[in-house]
């Protein structure tokens, strides 16, 4: 990313962080397909999500990236969940150059937790009929992601890797590059080791689901 656009975000980051408080975390990731579980270049406020510069993008943020079938779109005001349990409201916003390719993603997420609380009482309070409420995204560090993605996938299958044939394991795999796991660094070799499979089986699995 050119230093002059970093330092423009760097300013923006901070005022909106000062203007809301220390309940707004306010991130900054440089968009590197290759790199995205270490694209935190900037962090105000990380104590909200519990990461650091150096941290990768959420699942949300690389979902959009591996959807080749349009460009990303910002996505705002939008729950998340964090791993601790708190939820906030956030905001993705998608930098580009002059060329229109995205270089960096400006994200705003607001612990709104107690907020949540105070509006649930109000509702209970209020409310003549049960209501059901939409499950916030989760907010998820990129370093753990791939565990989660891989535990969704045998759910997907339905059944133990153990016990799964070769289309099984297509089909689990296949959700797994749909879900951006294989922009993780060095996923390939842990997928590959979980299901029980060579590299080379792993990507002519992979390019199977091209087809």
């Amino acid at each position: 990313m050119e230093t002059k656009r970093l330092e423009t975000l760097k300013q923006i980051a901070d005022g909106i962080a000062a203007q809301f408080g220390s309940n707004c975390e306010v991130v900054i990731h440089e968009v590197n397909s290759s790199r995205m579980d270490h694209s935190i270049v900037y962090i105000v406020n990380g104590h909200v999500s519990g990461r650091k510069v150096g941290d990768g993008a959420s699942q949300v943020v690389l979902e959009q990236m591996l959807n080749h079938d349009a460009q990303p779109r910002d996505h705002l005001g939008y729950l998340t969940k964090t791993p601790e349990g708190k939820i906030l409201k956030s905001s993705s916003l998608y930098i580009r150059n002059s060329k229109g390719v995205v270089v960096a993603i400006l994200s705003i997420n607001y612990d709104v937790s107690a907020l949540t609380m105070i509006r649930q009482t109000i509702d209970a309070m209020l409310s003549t009929h049960d209501q059901v409420q939409a499950e916030p995204e989760r907010i998820i560090n990129v370093n753990n992601v791939l565990d989660e993605l891989v535990e969704q996938s045998v759910a997907l299958v339905g059944k133990p890797v153990a016990l799964m044939n070769k289309d099984d394991k297509i089909k689990a795999i296949r959700f797994l590059n749909e879900s951006g796991a294989f922009l993780v660094t060095k996923s390939g070799d842990k997928v590959a080791k979980y299901f029980g499979i060579s590299k080379y089986t792993l990507y002519s699995y992979i390019d199977a689901n091209k087809k």
